[in-house]
């Protein structure tokens, strides 16, 4: 068995796929559409977005509504990639279980998901 992709419920698949291929530069699937999205990884894993109607985004750190999963991606420089994807519409919990460690943002759908440093 082998990893294909790991997909995102959310309200709007080509925007939240919009904000994650800034971020990472990953390329837009060519077949990806207001259902369906999908950004093509270099490892052969796909980082997937489907619409889901009355998605409800995940609450974290309150588990109304629980993050149910989460991505972690690694960077050389925590505050420069902070910066750069608030700038892109990320979002940041004031609760930062290891802020000097990795950092917990939030996409434009409310998934949270960690920069991690190194």
């Amino acid at each position: 068995m082998k990893l294909s992709a790991i997909t995102l419920d959310c309200a709007d698949p080509l925007t939240l796929a919009a904000f994650y291929q800034e971020a990472t530069g990953l390329k837009l699937h060519p077949k990806s559409d207001a259902v369906f999205a999908a950004l093509e990884g270099e490892n052969g894993v796909s980082l997937a977005f489907q619409r889901v109607d009355d998605h409800r985004p995940p609450s974290w750190p309150d588990p109304a509504v629980p993050q149910q999963l989460h991505c972690c991606f690694r960077v050389a420089d925590l505050d420069e990639a902070e910066a750069r994807l608030v700038r892109l519409g990320a979002g940041k919990p004031e609760q930062q279980p290891n802020a000097g460690r990795w950092r917990v943002l939030t996409d434009p759908a409310g998934h949270p998901f960690c920069i991690v440093g190194g």
